[in-house]
């Protein structure tokens, strides 16, 4: 489980989930199991994605694959679970913070299922193409939804007000749709780079109203 863990390419998204409980006034320590936990499912998604079946498997496996592909699949299934638990466990009575655990829960396990991380798996093999727009759907659907989650939950779990939470999810979808868009367009095209910085503009203006100081760090992190 250590192995694939950190096999997969480095994610942003617990980091941004730290950051976000930070920013709404929480202590980063509220929002590592989360963190935890997002870094274990995004992992488990990839391992799943990246299975050595065949040679011709796609896509190109990015794993250094140390077992075979039925232990793999094993170890993904176990990291989503596990990845729950560490949520369940960071429950504490005295903190009184149950109901955001559980909405966190519930958040994590939308974004990595068919509407959220696995949407966006399914549309890049159904309709793989260099298409600016189709990598934007892709982007949007797997990047975005998993970044907009991590956001999301770490304001949550920082106590932020229902506007500041969802101000922190859409800040969370351009930054990971941002970031699947570079890595699926190897060009880097002139149209990409006119839309990552009209995404860019749309993120920056989710962080209006926080504190200044931490959105300048936070802005420059991602």
């Amino acid at each position: 489980m250590n192995h694939l863990t950190f096999s997969a390419p480095r994610s942003t998204a617990p980091a941004l989930c730290v950051a976000a409980c930070e920013l709404v006034g929480g202590h980063r320590d509220q929002a590592l199991p989360a963190a935890s936990a997002l870094q274990l499912m995004y992992a488990a998604s990839f391992a799943h994605e990246h299975l050595p079946l065949t040679q011709s498997s796609r896509p190109k496996s990015e794993i250094q694959h140390l077992y075979g592909p039925n232990i793999e699949l094993l170890i993904g299934d176990a990291m989503i679970p596990f990845g729950l638990e560490l949520l369940a466990v960071s429950d504490d009575p005295t903190q009184k913070n149950s109901d955001r655990v559980l909405r966190v829960m519930v958040e994590i396990t939308r974004a990595i299922g068919s509407q959220g991380m696995v949407h966006g798996q399914y549309y890049e093999v159904e309709y793989e193409s260099s298409c600016i727009r189709q990598n934007e759907s892709a982007s949007e659907k797997y990047e975005g939804t998993l970044h907009g989650c991590a956001a999301a939950c770490g304001a949550i779990l920082g106590g932020g007000s229902e506007v500041e939470i969802e101000k922190m999810r859409r800040y969370g979808v351009y930054v990971g749709k941002i970031q699947g868009m570079i890595r699926r367009d190897e060009r880097k095209s002139k149209d990409l780079k006119e839309l990552v910085e009209e995404t860019r503009k749309l993120a920056t203006n989710e962080l209006r109203g926080f504190n200044e100081a931490k959105v300048e760090t936070i802005s420059k992190l991602f």
